[in-house]
């Protein structure tokens, strides 16, 4: 999602809950964990695919668990609640009854933007993460967590743990959380003082699932042209370990045709915490596509197939260029899926989106 986009917008089309009732975690992106988390029997072909897999739901999160399962969340396009959905199949996720597990408030911090949530599961529990506005002040967008002690995120109960505290009290978003060499991180878009953009992409240590601590960095900041357009963002972080590297994917620019990926790269060997041991890709990694029909590129996460081997991009985009009006009033961004791709030295291939219909994820 990307700030000041008409501020002053509070409804949305009606149609768009209707449209997406219809259709129907990693906490890390896949890697070794993933592969070990596969279901039995996951080294099955996966079945094909149809995009969109679901529709009406932006910034789609998919994870596969321990239980076999894929859970999938996403921004609703009424921007008023937290969905859920699993499936022992990716194609599964398409038809999967979907349950709301949380609400936005009637009235105070949680109560507007509800953007953008990620399920992870952490030491046992069940965390949700995801941006929130006081009814009031409706771009004042912070970070809040939820926990589900079962082991069954569908039952139990989710209590607020409160809002991630960080070293501004800005304009805050697009929570995620990984490992990596034994320490859990958080990474976060938001808006720096002082600084001429709308959100770069910070990294932190967590004391628990919803504290962070030590230093707070910027990895990543709108710097090129392409992350510029319509607006100065960097946000949706999406993290993959893989080939002895760590790959940061994170949307840049405006929420239109022009929103689209870039790259950050480390070796995993280096400090995490420390800028210089990433590596930013000079150009945008994943984009509009008019061969394909697909705009808009954005805010992905990333998964494994059935087959428990080959990695999936799960990202949403639109199947038009033109937009009338504001863009986050259009609810036709849908969750798509594809095969991510790998170069001989080790570094990702995301191509270009696949146009609408089937698509076979399997090696």
């Amino acid at each position: 999602m990307t700030r000041h986009e008409l501020p002053g917008r509070r409804l949305l089309l009606k149609g768009a809950l209707a449209a997406g009732a219809a259709a129907g975690t990693l906490s890390l992106a896949p890697g070794a964990a993933a592969r070990e988390a596969a279901a039995p029997g996951a080294a099955a072909a996966s079945a094909p695919v149809t995009n969109p897999l679901v529709r009406n739901r932006a910034d789609p999160h998919v994870t596969r668990h321990r239980d076999g399962h894929y859970y999938f969340t996403a921004t609703a396009p009424e921007y008023d609640r937290i969905v859920l959905r699993r499936s022992r199949t990716l194609r599964g996720l398409a038809t999967a009854e979907e349950a709301v597990v949380w609400r936005r408030h009637a009235g105070g911090d949680m109560a507007a933007h509800i953007w953008a949530p990620e399920l992870h599961r952490v030491d046992g529990r069940w965390y949700l993460y995801f941006a929130a506005a006081p009814a009031h002040d409706v771009w004042r967008i912070r970070m809040w967590v939820l926990e589900n002690p079962h082991r069954d995120p569908f039952k139990g109960t989710w209590t607020e743990k409160g809002r991630i505290a960080t070293a501004w009290d800005t304009f805050s978003l697009d929570a995620t959380t990984f490992t990596h060499r034994g320490a859990r991180y958080l990474a976060w878009a938001q808006k720096e003082p002082g600084v001429d953009h709308n959100s770069a992409v910070f990294l932190s240590r967590m004391a628990n699932p919803w504290t962070l601590t030590g230093p707070q960095v910027r990895l990543t900041t709108p710097e090129y042209d392409w992350e510029c357009v319509g607006f100065k963002v960097n946000e949706g972080a999406a993290f993959l370990q893989r080939n002895g590297r760590v790959f940061m994917t994170y949307s840049a620019s405006a929420t239109d045709a022009h929103y689209c990926l870039g790259l950050l790269t480390a070796d995993a060997d280096r400090d995490l915490l420390d800028p210089r041991s990433w590596t930013k890709s000079p150009r945008p990694v994943f984009t509009s596509s008019d061969a394909t029909g697909q705009y808009g590129p954005g805010h992905n996460s990333f998964t494994v197939a059935e087959d428990g081997r080959t990695d999936v991009l799960v990202y949403h985009a639109r199947p038009y260029r033109d937009i009338v009006g504001d863009p986050l009033d259009d609810p036709n961004r849908h969750t798509r899926v594809q095969r991510l791709a790998w170069r001989p030295d080790g570094t990702p291939d995301f191509g270009v989106p696949v146009p609408d219909g089937p698509v076979s994820l399997g090696q």
